[in-house]
């Protein structure tokens, strides 16, 4: 079987290539990837001369580039997008043209070549904000109510899958994901952010009050569910894949203060972002019933190992803080 991954120099996605090569050594892998700010070859460093690992520089906005790459392939698993929500409020431009113009040249691609399944990964915020007293979950029927410019992308890459399920007949499934943490993630979100933050005794920025809550799944638990729904997922359905495991930024802000022995007196209160949404939660009971998902990791653990993995790897993330220094000093005010 031969794999053809967009974004694989990222976070997620080179979590996801990392996890089947491992699982299926005689799996090939071709990872596209544009390698913009975020993409990052080191996070592949040990599969780098496997002889199923191929990698190929290219956008997925570029038609003839990506069907000739996309060539030979059985399956695409597409993670490549514009993810971080903060850049979207600054400049949405990029999001709509990678996130929603590039989702629709790989799938007129993978009609060209024949390709047997397409996986689309998602996220859920695509479905907005529920309250905090609310015990409302997510669910793959949920309203789609995108709040932010990354979210309204995504969600029109959705129906765009859908879209071409229904008009093609293409074999299509999408997974919409809660907030995932482990190592190789980009030190712009919040969990690598807070814990370089600390590790360098520099302010910890908190947006608002920090009583927004999010659901945490480990990557690995990610790429799980993913390879479960490429290997048993039905076409033309959606999974929505959680760690329930809802926690307050300020709780988990708090819990790195607390496994890096600082103080909360780094806690630096800034202005809320734009449009914030209050609350996500998943209600993965689908992707359990269906595809027999399971977790194999809890927050309670693999936060301190997550921690643990930025410290023991400077080398990795302090090239990236200061290439997006000027990022760091106009939204936090820090370099």
């Amino acid at each position: 079987m031969k794999l053809f991954v967009t974004g694989g120099a990222g976070f997620i996605g080179s979590n996801f290539i990392l996890y089947w090569l491992k699982k299926y050594p005689e799996h090939q892998i071709v990872n596209f990837d544009k390698l913009t700010y975020a993409g990052n070859l080191a996070n592949l460093r040990e599969v780098e001369d496997n002889p199923n690992y191929f990698f190929i520089q290219g956008d997925i906005c570029s038609k003839d580039i990506v069907s000739r790459a996309m060539a030979g392939s059985d399956i695409v698993v597409h993670f490549a997008a514009e993810s971080h929500v903060d850049r979207s409020i600054l400049d949405s431009s990029e999001f709509i043209t990678t996130n929603v113009l590039g989702t629709e040249t790989l799938l007129k691609a993978s009609l060209e070549n024949n390709i047997k399944h397409f996986h689309h990964v998602s996220t859920d915020e695509v479905f907005g904000s529920l309250e905090l007293d609310s015990v409302k979950r997510f669910s793959e029927l949920s309203t789609y109510q995108p709040n932010s410019p990354y979210a309204a992308s995504k969600a029109a890459s959705d129906l765009l899958v859908r879209a071409y399920q229904k008009t093609y007949g293409m074999k299509t499934t999408i997974s919409n994901t809660s907030n995932n943490y482990g190592p190789y993630q980009f030190p712009e979100k919040l969990i690598p952010l807070m814990s370089v933050s600390a590790l360098f005794e520099r302010p910890l920025p908190v947006y608002g009050d920090g009583k927004n809550i999010r659901d945490w799944i480990h990557v690995e638990d990610h790429c799980h569910a993913i390879d479960l729904i490429i290997q048993k997922g039905r076409s033309g359905e959606t999974y929505c894949v959680g760690g329930d495991c809802e926690i307050s930024n300020l709780d988990v802000v708090k819990s790195i203060i607390k496994h890096t022995n600082k103080t909360e007196e780094l806690i630096k209160f800034v202005p809320d972002r734009k449009g914030h949404d209050r609350r996500y939660a998943i209600d993965s009971s689908k992707i359990k019933t269906e595809l027999g998902f399971t977790h194999k990791h809890t927050f309670e653990e693999e936060l301190p190992q997550t921690i643990k993995w930025y410290a023991e790897h400077r080398s990795w993330w302090q090239p990236l803080l200061q290439k997006e220094s000027n990022y760091f000093q106009k939204q936090y005010g820090q370099k």
